[in-house]
């Protein structure tokens, strides 16, 4: 019997922001659902969260045209308070989040196991389209 290794897919950003406020904008219901999204033509229309070990987060993430939703959710498996979370998902991937406070800003480094249905490169373009526009949120606000 062979056992597949999922594949890993790392992804970065540095956002101009002190960890406080990146840690806060990252786990809030009300900022999720205004940077959660890959795309312009899509967006967040619920999300919910509990931070803290075997607490559950979800979110639902749905065309703006209506044609198409899904939700998103896991459980928390570790959480260091502005350093660490780790999560799975309802599919049993593995997340982890990392959060490096740098002379006033904060690196974040997201590993996640990838799904067996789309490329590893979409996926990896995907999540990093979100990093992204987490980074233009708490930039913005």
């Amino acid at each position: 019997m062979k056992i597949t290794v999922p594949t890993s897919i790392t992804i970065e950003v540095t956002v101009n922001a002190p960890i406080e406020k990146v840690w806060k904008f990252w786990n809030n219901p009300d900022h999720i659902k205004q940077w959660n999204a890959a795309s312009d033509d899509w967006h967040t229309t619920h999300s919910e969260v509990d931070l803290k070990v075997g607490g559950k987060f979800s979110s639902t993430m749905a065309a703006k045209d209506g044609s198409m939703s899904f939700d998103f959710g896991g459980v928390y498996t570790l959480i260091k308070e502005h350093q660490l979370i780790e999560q799975r998902l309802g599919d049993e991937r593995k997340v982890r989040v990392e959060f490096k406070p740098q002379n006033g800003k904060t690196k974040i480094i997201e590993t996640f196991e990838a799904e067996s249905t789309n490329p590893v490169e979409m996926q990896r373009e995907g999540w990093q389209a979100i990093l992204n526009n987490f980074k233009k949120h708490v930039e913005a606000n």
